[in-house]
């Protein structure tokens, strides 16, 4: 069954790893949407690419002010008019619990002022600012890289899709590639590519995202003796609603 799907995300790598999902949607031909709070221009640009190879129809680029994210009114009237525009069935956004211990900046607050656009575009706030869009309330929410999943989907049909999109970041690459090479014991860089002292640093940081994304993945699948071999872990807002038990 094809859906509406928006994903609201805060710097912007976040929309690849929530790729499975945007993607196997598009593909059962539902729409796939994203919206992002921080993504610099070069940044722009490349989840621009990523969302052709995801399948995604249109992604919005609020440009927030960095370190100083707040519940100011501009900030959720911009969250509230993508929610009202694109009228999805589902959201995806990041995970309340995981948030506040991540110590990437502007991820707390953000967190604060993503679920209070969801509530609010169900209601009667900003109607003057807006008229020509109707209030619309969101049933289901997922919660994306949580602590405590308690859902997951196969990525055997769409990982090719999911690497190729991480491929066109290479500007975050190049920032992990910094930065991994700044933390990392030789020995450790090693452990992940056994050249990596002869990789730039755009290589570096994919070589590295590489590794990490299929030990989640295989964790969440394999790891967790399930019958996908590679999966997207979610936490679901709210209990099941099934009309069935499921196998």
């Amino acid at each position: 069954m094809s859906h509406r799907m928006l994903f609201l995300g805060v710097y912007g790598m976040e929309m690849v790893e929530c790729g499975g999902a945007l993607a196997l949607n598009a593909e059962a031909g539902g729409r796939s949407f994203a919206s992002i709070m921080l993504a610099k221009s070069q940044m722009q640009t490349e989840l621009q690419a990523a969302a052709q190879v995801l399948g995604v129809e249109k992604v919005y680029f609020n440009e927030f002010e960095r370190g100083d994210i707040d519940l100011r009114r501009e900030y959720k009237l911009a969250l509230v008019r993508v929610i009202r525009e694109t009228k999805p069935d589902i959201i995806i956004t990041q995970d309340p619990e995981h948030s506040y211990e991540d110590l990437d900046p502007d991820r707390r607050p953000a967190m604060l002022l993503l679920l209070e656009a969801i509530a609010l575009a169900g209601r009667d706030y900003g109607l003057e600012e807006m008229p020509e869009l109707e209030p619309h309330p969101v049933a289901t929410v997922y919660y994306m890289s949580p602590q405590t999943p308690n859902c997951t989907i196969s990525l055997a049909s769409v990982w090719e899709k999911k690497e190729r999109a991480m491929d066109c970041l290479s500007a975050q690459m190049t920032f992990s590639g910094h930065h991994f090479s700044e933390r990392l014991s030789v020995q450790e860089q090693q452990a992940i590519h056994p050249q990596f002292a002869e990789l730039t640093p755009t290589q570096r940081g994919r070589e590295v995202q590489r590794a990490m994304d299929r030990a989640l993945y295989l964790h969440s699948g394999l790891g967790s003796h399930s019958r996908f071999a590679l999966a997207e872990p979610y936490r679901r807002q709210g209990l099941m609603e099934l009309e069935r038990l499921i196998p």
